[in-house]
């Protein structure tokens, strides 16, 4: 095929892509659902004709693409927020994960009638979360969840998938080497966390000393050289038989957390590179997929599809957060709310590479698992949030002004929106008893910019943007927290 037909059909692909995200802001469709879809309109059985049967090349693109989409989740993580929420995070991503891949693996002996091994491989495989799929749909509604849930959900998605790919690939070395057991999975498990984590931990060290110094003549190479950098991380962690996805999650980790020069563009930038990664990927697994090879596995997919989501994601949940003070509707939320996403198709297209029997079959259930929880779950999650109230309004504001925090200046831009029964509601800007440092730049009223004065009222709904120092923040915090005096 010549370069530029090539060329025409990547263009294409991407632009309807990214066109058909507007539905998903529109009618809450899950956009990986939509690039999936578009992946397969393009393939040998769809309208494009586009015949693509190479698993290796699938697989390469998605582990290329998972590198960047990783490190981008870990480096936007509020890590505020967060901290707070590491233990059960970290429960749920290694013990959540292991204990949904062993009950999956039974209900798969059972209804697809694989050996124990080969079921407990496609647990593995379908036993990570999504949560950009989640909260991509309620974004779509202009809803986000309650506290701790949204920073457990995006802790324990962005680093599951480590957990995920080291129990596919042992199961696959289980099936595929001699006289090798579970039990020899233990070290191999501990070499491959510590390793990872500690790399990880390393190289971000290794990468803020060194973007500190380097003081490039050119702005627009930083971001180049981050993505040597995250690269490097994740080669030397697999050089060094370490977990290179979680070296580089624990790196995009602690980045999130650090600061360095032009740390916003370089957040912008993987942001970008992060979505134009999920699409290649996603598009890519689309092609490989041939729906009429589908089609006789719906009914033993969609059983195991609903078992998964009603039994063992939800007695994991509870079992893993039996020990931490959350209450019951909660942990039914973060049980319903752990949708598949694109890992668990790229781990589907390792055992095609191990020469693994049942790879065909594997791939098939795999693709229809992830549609169904996608679809299932995931136009349900707005629905239920409000039925358990647990939604809350989505605060995500475009602000015309920009601030970048450094080490020079100790102080940050939040914005944080006024309560409708706070004490503050009515005052006039110059009465409010704040700290002297802490500044109201802009009010955002009605969708609108306000630049405030000392005469300005405050209305209840208003989102302030604050310039402050955290000690300041909490205190101005206080100020809007304490509710109108009745009478």
């Amino acid at each position: 095929m010549p370069i530029e037909n090539i060329l025409l059909w990547v263009a294409v692909l991407i632009f309807v892509s990214v066109v058909s995200s507007k539905l998903s802001d529109k009618f809450g469709i899950p956009v990986l659902l939509l690039f999936l879809t578009i992946g397969m309109l393009a393939g040998s059985e769809g309208i494009g004709g586009i015949y693509f049967d190479d698993a290796k090349l699938a697989k390469s693109i998605g582990v290329i693409a998972l590198i960047f989409i990783i490190f981008s989740g870990g480096l936007d993580t509020n890590w505020k927020d967060t901290k707070s929420v590491i233990l059960p995070g970290a429960i749920l991503s290694t013990a959540g994960v292991l204990m949904t891949a062993i009950f999956t693996g039974f209900f798969a002996v059972y209804i697809l009638k694989f050996s124990l091994l080969e079921g407990m491989l496609l647990g593995s495989i379908v036993s990570s979360t999504d949560a950009a799929a989640v909260f991509s749909v309620l974004r779509s509604k202009r809803i986000s969840l309650k506290q701790p849930l949204k920073p457990l959900l995006e802790f324990e998605s962005g680093s599951n998938d480590p957990m995920a790919i080291f129990l596919t690939t042992g199961f696959i070395s289980i099936l595929t080497v001699k006289n090798m057991g579970i039990v020899d999975l233990i070290p191999r498990f501990m070499l491959d966390m510590s390793g990872g984590a500690l790399i990880g931990y390393l190289m971000a060290k290794f990468i803020v000393f060194f973007i500190n110094r380097l003081k490039l003549g050119y702005e627009g190479l930083y971001p180049v050289i981050m993505i040597s950098l995250v690269l490097l991380t994740y080669v030397t962690a697999v050089f060094l038989k370490g977990n290179g996805i979680l070296a580089v999650y624990i790196a995009g980790l602690m980045l999130g957390k650090a600061e360095f020069p032009n740390k916003k563009m370089i957040m912008r930038f993987h942001d970008g590179l992060a979505w134009l990664a999920q699409i290649v990927m996603f598009i890519t697994l689309g092609l490989l997929v041939f729906p009429s090879h589908i089609v006789p596995l719906i009914g033993a997919g969609f059983f195991l599809a609903f078992l998964l989501m009603v039994v063992a994601r939800p007695v994991s949940v509870l079992l893993c957060l039996l020990p931490f003070n959350i209450n019951m509707r909660k942990k039914v939320m973060v049980a319903w709310v752990g949708l598949r996403g694109s890992v668990p198709i790229i781990l589907a297209t390792f055992p095609f590479m191990a020469g693994i029997p049942q790879a065909d079959t594997i791939f098939n259930i795999v693709f229809f698992v992830v549609i169904a929880s996608v679809f299932i779950q995931g136009t349900s999650i707005p629905i239920l949030s409000k039925m358990l109230k647990l939604d809350v309004p989505w605060i995500k504001t475009n602000y015309p002004i920009e601030f970048e925090k450094t080490a020079a200046f100790d102080a940050e831009m939040i914005d944080v929106i006024v309560p409708f029964d706070s004490e503050v509601v009515g005052k006039r800007i110059g009465d409010l008893d704040i700290p002297e440092k802490c500044l109201i730049i802009l009010i955002c009223r009605a969708g609108k910019f306000v630049i405030p004065s000392g005469d300005m009222v405050i209305e209840s709904s208003d989102v302030l943007l604050v310039l402050a120092n955290t000690a300041d923040f909490l205190v101005f915090q206080q100020t809007l927290a304490r509710l109108k005096k009745e009478g």
